[in-house]
């Protein structure tokens, strides 16, 4: 954040989605055991176990679009016409294809990656994928990873039934990512015969989905665009909460994403991280400013802003009794505290300017629920203060907190997807939040609904 001083038509016949991802996953697993597994054809599929997950993912998905579909759409669902093909392109045996590869010329074309191909005059309608890509996904992530790529690649089979008004191809990503919400939804309500999904396995899908935005800073019109992690979290949340009318409603070239290019040569340098020190003054100043406007728009009242405040060492007292946690409002005092010696430099070098932003947005909201006559503490408080932490950000993204006419300061790419992060590395946290039992899907989720749809999602009254 900063102080304010196509032919896509042809790049949409073949959609790529699965990426190479680098990092340390966890080994959630997801697959219901002593079930049968599907005899779903999958042209060169092996006896190999990604196969096997392979086939049962489709199957699955099979069977819940064929109830979906015609709920959504109005129509019957007509399964994929040229199937689904099975390569590895390091062992490639062609007698194992009697026709081709789905849409392509040869093995190599498939290589670390997962595709759906749009009908064509000759063919497509298919899914092709590279099973030792899914392998390696498959033991660094877990067994269900394989199954959401391939949730993902069939909601692109939908929109060569259905597609979406749209030529971008960041409507067409974050659309399929909503399908795929859609039907992890339907596994997590036990629905699926093959698949079944924990809650906190959600929070290790969510932290798969940074790995897989487009770089900061890149533009949303650039062919090819997925999203930020903001943008794919929230479709894929948006399809698990509301199912897959929504992702059909709601997906078209009105729709805010926040995937932005930088504006200027130091906004890139810094990757859109102001330095420690400002981040407390812009995060002050806008957080103020937020407040002071809302409260005489939306609530007609005068908001007084807490007072900031860091400390080092021993947590301070609020009201006669020690602060409990490393961030915190005290209405006694009507203060924010903040850990200024290990938290917030670690939040703001590990993450980022905004991240630090978003955990003081949730003391001053307390702060303004306190001010409205509202409880600030408990689970109930707590739900309240990050939505409204999200409207707050979405306030910030659109340049509308404003000081006679003029932004006080405007957002840098990258900023919303650090909110997703702190909430999920940190936000579970007793030290950092009061622990009421959210989970990190529930944190972000929370914060998600406030950016979307603003205050009248945020039990404030309004």
């Amino acid at each position: 954040m900063r102080r304010t001083v196509m032919a896509l038509a042809a790049a949409l016949v073949l959609t790529g989605c699965a990426q190479v991802i680098e990092g340390t996953g966890t080994t959630s697993d997801g697959v219901r055991p002593n079930v049968a597994p599907s005899n779903l054809q999958i042209v060169g599929a092996t006896d190999l176990d990604i196969d096997t997950l392979s086939r049962n993912a489709l199957a699955d998905l099979n069977t819940y679009w064929e109830d979906v579909f015609p709920e959504v759409y109005g129509s019957p669902f007509e399964p994929l016409a040229g199937g689904y093909f099975s390569v590895d392109p390091d062992n490639f045996h062609e007698e194992n294809y009697p026709e081709d590869i789905g849409c392509f010329d040869g093995p190599a074309d498939v290589e670390n990656n997962a595709f759906y191909c749009f009908p064509q005059p000759e063919g497509g309608d298919n899914i092709v994928y590279d099973r030792t890509l899914l392998e390696g996904l498959a033991a660094e992530y877990g067994r269900f990873i394989p199954a959401l790529v391939m949730a993902h690649e069939f909601g692109h089979a939908i929109q060569g039934r259905e597609a979406p008004d749209s030529r971008l191809s960041i409507v067409f990503e974050t659309q399929a990512d909503c399908f795929a919400g859609a039907w992890t939804g339907w596994v997590g309500d036990d629905q699926a015969e093959h698949f079944y999904i924990r809650p906190a396995e959600l929070d290790d899908i969510l932290r798969g989905y940074l790995l897989l935005r487009d770089a900061p800073g890149s533009g949303p019109m650039d062919d090819g665009a997925h999203g930020s992690y903001f943008d794919r979290v929230s479709a894929f949340q948006e399809g698990f909460d509301d199912g897959a009318a929504a992702c059909k409603d709601n997906y078209d070239d009105n729709r805010l994403f926040t995937q932005q290019a930088f504006n200027d040569q130091t906004d890139f340098d810094s990757g859109g991280n102001a330095s420690y020190t400002d981040t407390f003054t812009i995060s002050e100043d806008t957080l103020e400013v937020f407040w002071e406007n809302q409260f005489g728009a939306v609530f007609s009242a005068d908001f007084e802003p807490p007072t900031l405040a860091g400390f080092e060492g021993e947590r301070p007292e609020c009201d006669g009794a020690r602060q409990r946690r490393d961030v915190t409002f005290c209405e006694a005092e009507n203060r924010v505290d903040y850990d200024n010696q290990n938290l917030m430099p670690a939040v703001h070098a590990d993450i980022g300017d905004f991240a630090v932003s978003t955990l003081l947005a949730i003391q001053y909201a307390q702060a303004a629920r306190g001010q409205l006559g509202l409880d600030y503490r408990g689970k109930a408080a707590l739900r309240s203060s990050i939505c409204l932490s999200g409207w707050y950000a979405s306030q910030f993204f659109l340049s509308n907190i404003t000081r006679d006419g003029q932004p006080v300061a405007t957002i840098s790419p990258g900023d919303v997807d650090e909110s997703i992060q702190v909430l999920l590395e940190y936000g579970e946290q007793g030290s950092v939040l009061p622990d009421v039992g959210l989970s990190g899907f529930q944190l972000v989720d929370l914060f998600r609904q406030g950016f979307v749809r603003g205050p009248s999602a945020c039990d404030v009254g309004v």
